[in-house]
């Protein structure tokens, strides 16, 4: 718990640190992407050195599962404020249980699970009926208004997944299915987490106890996700223990697009990365995809180059 409060305490000035852009390590990532069949943006900073890189970083792309994790800060900041809590029961229903990721589309359905249950399963295996509980469970709307108080412009959660929109939906909803976001907005969710700031933005209150306890249990979720195809491919041999990894990611995954997002707990301080593909050629769903590969290279170059 006191690694999380140093952790926050080092990033008390990361709004004016997140100015110091690496132009040689952006030549570098721009030289990797040149033959990529597809669009691809990127934002990434060091959290000690207030170092950045960024390509593409401000421009709305779709989310796929990478808005999960809007969903999982919405679920703490409930916790948080005692609007919710990690034992409450949810019930998994047939009308939730959807294709994709996930098991939860094969249980009997009426069934109980727990709030923590849930916020696990969307997160670790990126389950989508797991994800339509907590929703419901949390408020569509809720979520939306906490990226608002977030200060994200141009990062929102449409509907619920693989059903269709409840309501009138923002017009270019059609053009990203579940979510929009930029590079630099979702990397500013992780950095939450990263450095467990549950506070409004500007805030330099310190977390409390139960913050530091709220953000263990979601890093816990996180540097535990299944898919380790993208940032972890190629870092994680820098964790050389039995324990936890040292790489905390949410991916995002369709067709024509794929995405991750984490933080690097790397040896000379945490790194947020921040990258998405879309518009891909190669959509196979193989671990060698074009643009998954792509992702891994791009973040050992940018762990490598501030290592």
């Amino acid at each position: 718990m006191r690694f999380l409060f140093v952790i926050f305490l080092l990033m008390s000035a990361s709004a004016t640190l997140h100015a110091q852009e690496d132009t040689a390590l952006k030549a570098n990532l721009q030289a990797l992407i040149q033959t990529h069949q597809g669009h691809v943006t990127l934002y990434a900073c060091d959290l000690k050195s207030g170092k950045t890189v960024a390509i593409n970083e401000d421009t709305p792309v779709p989310t796929a599962s990478v808005i999960k994790l809007a969903v999982l800060f919405e679920a703490l900041k409930q916790v948080q404020k005692g609007k919710a809590h990690f034992e409450d029961k949810l019930t998994l229903t047939k009308a939730n249980q959807v294709e994709g990721s996930g098991v939860l589309m094969f249980f009997d359905a009426p069934q109980t699970l727990t709030l923590k249950d849930v916020l696990t399963m969307m997160i670790i295996v990126s389950d989508n009926t797991a994800t339509n509980v907590a929703i419901d469970y949390l408020g569509l709307k809720n979520i939306d208004d906490r990226i608002q108080w977030l200060g994200l412009k141009d990062t929102w959660l449409y509907k619920k997944v693989s059903l269709p929109a409840a309501g009138p939906v923002p017009a270019d909803q059609k053009q990203f299915g579940l979510g929009k976001t930029t590079a630099r907005e979702m990397a500013g969710i992780m950095e939450h987490f990263a450095t467990c700031n549950l506070n409004a933005p500007g805030s330099s209150a310190k977390p409390t106890e139960q913050d530091e306890k709220l953000c263990a249990a979601a890093m816990h979720m996180l540097k535990n996700q299944f898919y380790r195809n993208s940032i972890p491919r190629y870092l994680e041999t820098i964790d050389t223990t039995e324990g936890e990894s040292k790489i905390a990611n949410k991916t995002g995954a369709l067709d024509e697009v794929r995405n991750d997002v984490g933080v690097v707990f790397a040896r000379n301080g945490p790194i947020v990365i921040s990258e998405f593909t879309y518009g891909n050629q190669d959509k196979s769903w193989t671990p060698d995809n074009e643009a998954e590969v792509l992702l891994a290279k791009l973040a050992k170059t940018i762990v490598d180059g501030w290592q």
